[in-house]
């Protein structure tokens, strides 16, 4: 027996639980766990931990050269295997580090910041996946512009033998020709034996008046044979006709509405030989005039056959969705026991703050999902779902829906002050919709907001205990739309978004916590605690004389979940700038707040404490053992600030 088929035996026979100790996977494993069984960093030594080293992304000497390129933040988060770290940038090029010292062993480069600025998102990426046989060893990754490429993982050389010379052009093999400046990759694939599922960011159209034969591209997902690139199959996220869910999209809209992509992160069963999709929203994000219908698969959890691509089980969480609630997080697959029955079971984390909770091989929910009535729209053209799904268990992590209540009240003047900027806004419980009543204001808050709640950050699951950790964040969005002048534009409407409003004084407009972590016990269903992160602005000019507690900053929290404890490196917000100093049209500008990593006591939620960083996080830690040391490595800054793979150790 060879030792690659003992190896592929022992992977596919070993439970979720039993994990590699390696950081193969952007969540650790294709579980999407984000855990990993060390405990040499724990409560008693964790304030001990002091930076090993640093690691300055290969993008700076093409930017100092190319003063014309703008980055996004540095989200690229390394896998580990043996001893080497494997990383991507924002520029799309990939890097071999030695896990122990930082230095590079070798770096590739795409080109793709040559091919200018890709889909959505601008030049931006959040990691590689890894795949092994014997000898045999590779990393691959998709690209901004629309690639998906394997490299040797000891050289860093093109893979001859996969596609062409190491690279299959994703705009070939799809139902519609695509144009690459409105389709990229910015998620690492995700492997299951031997094929890499990969999903696609596709350009969001917020532009009135697109017509059928500009729409945007579809957002089918496609398996590719690991070893030589052919692609095996492609599943449709928009049925087309005569297949399953056709009829969920009206007036023919399946033929040339787009989007419903995946753009984040996948999850994968190895055992089960299944892959587990987090589907986003169709085109146009907040008005569906010209796709009534549920729109099946958007917004949906898909459960596919990892060989054939067919669709074994999938549960739409939002119908005909009107508020950009994509699915932003890979599924977190874990075994649990219910009423003392074990149940292989998958939890997907949500922007509108739930947790919806399957078997992961039947699709069953374990807890019951409840059809309820919500807000309807009455803009022209607009059929707005009557019901949308509610899961019974576990209850909300995050605020959910507007009300006077829900207003900041840290004094009676903060409080009216609040009131009078709510007044000019329209808003509502949960899947508040736009209506001609609001069209008469500045738009419609929901609560939460585009961003989340839940967002691609996701969420840690201990296979253990079977406890999931999910960080969010309330951050309120308000929605506009807008009428098309020309009266047989394609959409008769489209919709516009803004973050805020702001609150008074510039405080948040709602109660805190503004950022915190959810402990659940998928067990049960309940809730085992919740806590802030971060101090918030208690400091404020208006509260500092309140001597207020941690109120949580609205900022992402990246968690990682070990034996000893529960980490989070904290998110900075940015902007979208124009005119930037250095001379380009616009430049992500980075607010440095809070660059710590929190360590928590993962039963209770206490706060064992926090080291500070030399900035911010940007994108998923990882930890890792090697030479003996447990290593807490983290991606930090970029944009407008050096970006860094910072590493933490013990003395």
């Amino acid at each position: 027996m060879t030792r690659s088929l003992l190896l592929s035996l022992l992977l596919l026979a070993a439970p979720l639980a039993a994990q590699d100790a390696e950081w193969r996977s952007y969540g650790a494993t294709a579980a999407s766990t984000k855990y990993a069984p060390f405990s040499q960093i724990d409560a008693e030594n964790f304030g001990q931990l002091e930076v090993a080293w640093t690691w300055a992304s290969a993008d700076q000497p093409i930017l100092d050269t190319h003063p014309e390129l703008w980055t996004m933040v540095f989200e690229g988060t390394p896998l580990q295997v043996g001893d080497r770290l494997y990383v991507s940038t924002s520029l799309n090029q990939v890097a071999a580090i030695d896990a122990q010292t930082g230095k590079t062993v070798w770096t590739y480069d795409p080109g793709t910041w040559r091919s200018g600025t890709p889909a959505n998102v601008g030049l931006v990426h959040r990691g590689v996946s890894y795949w092994e046989d014997g000898d045999d060893r590779r990393v691959l990754f998709g690209t901004g512009d629309a690639y998906l490429i394997a490299l040797d993982a000891d050289t860093g050389q093109p893979v001859a033998g996969f596609g062409d010379n190491g690279r299959v052009d994703l705009t070939k093999g799809l139902r519609r020709p695509v144009k690459r400046e409105l389709y990229a990759v910015t998620s690492p694939p995700v492997i299951c034996r031997d094929v890499a599922v990969v999903g696609a960011v596709v350009l969001d159209a917020f532009a009135v008046g697109i017509p059928p034969e500009k729409a945007m591209p579809p957002g089918d997902v496609r398996g590719f044979d690991v070893r030589t690139g052919a692609q095996k199959w492609v599943f449709e996220t928009i049925p087309q006709e005569g297949d399953f869910g056709n009829e969920t999209w009206e007036q023919g809209s399946w033929q040339n509405t787009g989007n419903t992509n995946v753009w984040t992160m996948m999850s994968a069963d190895p055992e089960l030989n299944r892959v587990y999709l987090p589907v986003s929203t169709p085109t146009n994000d907040y008005y569906g005039g010209h796709r009534h219908g549920d729109n099946l698969f958007a917004e949906s959890i898909v459960c596919l056959d990892a060989a054939s691509g067919e669709r074994i089980w999938h549960f739409q969480i939002a119908h005909h969705g009107l508020w950009d609630y994509d699915l932003p997080a890979a599924p977190n697959l874990v075994d649990i026991e219910i009423d003392g029955t074990k149940v292989k079971a998958v939890a997907q984390v949500t922007k509108q703050g739930f947790c919806f909770v399957f078997d992961r091989v039947s699709g069953e929910p374990i807890w019951p999902i409840e059809e309820k009535p919500v807000p309807q729209s009455d803009i022209p053209g607009e059929k707005s779902s009557p019901t949308q799904p509610i899961p019974s268990k576990p209850a909300a992590f995050e605020r959910q829906g507007l009300t006077e209540d829900d207003l900041i009240d840290f004094t009676p003047t903060l409080r009216q002050m609040a009131k009078t900027i709510l007044d000019d806004y329209s808003y509502g419980p949960l899947y508040t919709v736009q209506t001609q009543a609001s069209l008469e204001k500045k738009g419609t808050i929901i609560v939460p907001g585009i961003i989340g709640g839940a967002s691609w950050a996701g969420a840690a699951v201990h296979p253990g205990k079977g406890v999931i950790y999910i960080p969010s964040y309330t951050f309120p969005t308000f929605l506009t739309i807008t009428k098309a002048e020309d009266p047989d534009a394609h959409f008769r409407y489209t919709g516009g978004v803004t973050f805020g409003p702001n609150g008074p004084r510039g405080l948040p407009l709602l109660k805190p916590p503004y950022g915190r972590i959810t402990a659940i016990d998928l067990n049960s269903g309940e809730h085992a605690w919740q806590v802030p992160v971060g101090d918030g602005p208690r400091n404020h000019s208006s509260l500092a004389h309140l001597d207020l507690p941690q109120l949580g900053w609205a900022q992402r929290n990246f968690p990682i979940i070990t034996e000893s404890l529960l980490f989070a490196a904290t998110q900075a917000q940015w902007d979208v700038v124009n005119n930037s100093p250095r001379g380009n049209a616009i430049e992500v500008k980075i607010n440095p707040n809070a660059p710590y990593l929190w360590a928590f006591d993962p039963d209770d939620g206490e706060l064992v404490g926090r080291i500070e960083l030399p900035r911010n996080a940007s994108g998923q830690p990882i930890t890792y053992m090697a030479g003996g040391k447990q290593y807490i490595a983290i991606p930090t800054g970029g944009a407008d600030q050096p970006a860094e793979l910072v590493a933490l150790r013990l003395p």
